[in-house]
């Protein structure tokens, strides 16, 4: 059903998702979609009920920020889906918000759609055809009205990006903005002064997007030496519906596609190896090779995607990891396959990497290269696409490609 500004309809699903959607293309600004869980004071209880893609799961786990897709005719879109069944009584309402690093006026095609999270049925749908300068909109809200779910268009612009949209609603944002002006010392500090209380750190709005221009960034340098870093992918959105990515004799049903995230080390001493599924040849976190996948997703159809998590702990042991993806099965290139890597540091932004430029019959992505330059770990964007010589395994084609010189032999999963 498509809504015109202000009107509402109601939603009888107990999980819905919430696609964000546009028309990218060069010189497109960047567009990302955010939720606020609000109560009945139209604000946040905390800067927890903020769901984006620094912050990507609700702690009630009921709201999450599913990542970016594309479908390959130019079109882009970002997802939240919410089990509205699991959103806390105390939560009225979920607002849908977009933020853009340019304005909403040279954004084409924006529109906001409700559908059932199992069916794939559209429930609503709003176009935003007025945007002109702002850097922020809330589209539309899912909200309770006697004991039910209902959706309504909205389209308010904020000229103040997500940063201005955010702590609108009570969110406390990192953005430094103007030197205070100096306070002058006081006369006297009473006996009885109260004991300042700490309080919680800000949100984060800032991302790293690594793109040919500026392929590169040190974590040492943004403070991340320490503690786990988790890298995600994720390539698979949930069944659309009619289950298919391109039509024709060629189609690809995306949730029958099982991508493998991997990883090749190679330590300061000598030792190396590969984390990835086959064999269950998982990793470990604690000790040698410090990287551990966590699960094999056979459907991308975890909500959580695969996830590497490395130790940086250790990272004066650790002389280079290669991450990459292999298709095991259920298609035969990443042509058409929009996957994302990120990588999230326990300091500092998340850095994300888009495999969205294969334009060769490939089955094996190079991620990113991670390297221990003099203590220094930098991170490498590599979105390298690499098609296979007669003979030659998938994880083989890789070793060749960054020279591991590894013996490999035919393996398959359980």
């Amino acid at each position: 059903m498509s809504l015109q500004k202000g009107a509402n309809v109601p939603v009888a699903s107990s999980r819905v998702r919430v696609e964000l959607g546009w028309r990218g293309g060069p010189g497109a600004p960047d567009v990302d979609v955010s939720a606020l869980l609000l109560t009945a004071t139209g604000r946040v209880r905390s800067d927890d009920d903020f769901v984006f893609y620094n912050q990507p799961v609700h702690r009630s786990g009921a709201v999450r920020h599913e990542g970016r897709r594309e479908d390959g005719t130019g079109s882009a879109f970002e997802t939240i889906t919410v089990a509205l069944s699991g959103v806390e009584e105390e939560i009225g309402t979920v607002v849908v918000a977009a933020s853009t690093d340019g304005t909403f006026g040279q954004v084409s095609g924006l529109y906001v759609r409700v559908l059932d999270a199992e069916s794939g049925a559209e429930t609503a749908r709003f176009d935003a055809t007025d945007a002109t300068s702002e850097t922020a909109l809330v589209l539309g809200e899912l909200y309770r009205r006697a004991g039910a779910w209902k959706f309504r268009a909205v389209g308010q612009g904020y000229a103040a990006g997500l940063a201005g949209l955010a702590t609108d609603f009570g969110i406390t944002v990192d953005d430094p903005g103007p030197a205070p002006a100096p306070v002058p010392p006081p006369v006297a500090v009473p006996a009885a002064a109260p004991v300042p209380v700490p309080q919680a750190p800000p949100v984060r709005l800032s991302k790293i997007t690594l793109t040919k221009a500026a392929p590169t960034v040190s974590l040492t340098k943004q403070g991340a030496t320490s503690g786990a870093m988790r890298v995600n992918l994720t390539w698979s959105a949930p069944k659309p519906p009619r289950g298919w990515m391109r039509k024709g004799k060629d189609a690809v049903r995306l949730e029958d596609v099982d991508l493998d995230l991997s990883c090749l080390w190679e330590l300061q001493s000598g030792a190396m190896g590969i984390v990835h599924p086959i064999n269950n040849q998982f990793g470990s976190f604690d000790q040698p090779p410090y990287v551990q996948l966590d699960h094999d997703d056979r459907t991308g159809g975890s909500e959580d995607g695969e996830n590497l998590t490395i130790n940086l702990d250790h990272t004066s042991e650790i002389k280079r990891l290669l991450v990459f993806v292999v298709i095991y099965d259920g298609a035969s290139s990443f042509a058409g396959l929009h996957g994302v890597a990120t990588l999230y540091p326990p300091v500092g932004p998340p850095i994300e990497v888009s495999l969205d430029e294969c334009t060769v019959p490939s089955p094996v992505a190079a991620i990113a290269l991670i390297e221990n330059v003099g203590g220094e770990l930098i991170v490498r964007r590599e979105a390298k696409y690499l098609v296979l010589a007669p003979g030659i395994f998938k994880q083989q084609a890789v070793d060749i490609e960054y020279g591991w010189g590894m013996s490999w032999s035919s393996a398959s999963k359980d």
